[in-house]
């Protein structure tokens, strides 16, 4: 996950010799039943839950049991589904990427979320700051983290330097581990994008909470489909945007015109 580089410190006047842990991004090139998918860059560790997520959330399988094989040699990742024949998802509209890929999603044909999933501010914030416990981040600082939660608590954390990434992860995780996507929220440490509003949308994840901002895209798929989405969670404060009756216990007063 991270190689130890020779650097020097400094620090005002003062010059020195060090060390420093360095987050390791590495190219890989995914194929899906022989036909190359995309490349992307990220971190080396539990492809598997990446590639089951990536090809979840890009619609190339409904479930995790439609993977036969997967296969990592050096920088490549070899799968092979029960469907032959099963390439790539839908075509769609292109959203932001992360980690060196893109992703596309076709905006007349948004899912729906169909959950009455809630959760308190608290609650909330108690998650976030449970997912920014990282020895990796605090070694390195150059690494994003994502968290799949339930009303229990956290299920799994995953790391990679690109947030999208890590979002594929947990659902890779959840997928594999035949969790109920309904009754969960996902936790961030960076901006909440319009890709991971729509990955979201496609595992069925009511709530999105990030210690980051958001953007209007992801706001306007956000309102469309019944995704909350909760903004800038930090200390004891938090920004809520979307679906707020997703949220418990908010009694707003109105800002003063």
């Amino acid at each position: 996950m991270y190689r130890s580089v020779p650097c020097i410190r400094v620090d005002g006047d003062r010059h020195e010799h060090a060390v420093h842990e360095v987050v390791e991004e590495v190219p890989y090139a995914l194929f899906i039943n022989g036909r190359h998918a995309m490349t992307s860059m990220m971190s080396p560790i539990e492809l598997e839950d990446f590639v089951t997520g990536y090809l979840f959330t890009e619609q190339v399988i409904k479930k995790a049991e439609e993977i036969e094989s997967i296969k990592v040699e050096k920088n490549r990742i070899s799968v092979i589904t029960k469907n032959l024949f099963k390439v790539t998802g839908p075509k769609k509209t292109i959203l932001s990427g992360c980690g060196g890929s893109t992703s596309y999603i076709d905006a007349d044909k948004l899912p729906k979320i169909v959950s009455d999933f809630s959760i308190s501010p608290d609650r909330i914030l108690h998650l976030v700051r449970e997912v920014l416990t990282s020895d990796l981040h605090g070694k390195t600082g150059g690494i994003h983290l994502v968290g799949l939660a339930g009303a229990d608590g956290m299920i799994t954390i995953a790391e990679d330097i690109g947030r999208h990434n890590a979002l594929d992860r947990v659902i890779g995780h959840g997928l594999r581990s035949g969790i109920d996507f309904s009754r969960t929220l996902v936790v961030s440490s960076g901006r909440i994008s319009s890709e991971m509003v729509r990955k979201c949308l496609v595992a069925g994840i009511p709530v999105i909470a990030s210690r980051g901002a958001t953007t209007t895209l992801a706001l306007e798929v956000a309102e469309k489909s019944g995704v909350c989405i909760v903004a800038f969670a930090r200390s004891t404060k938090m920004v809520v945007y979307t679906h707020t009756e997703r949220v418990t216990g908010l009694q707003a007063t109105e800002v003063p015109g």
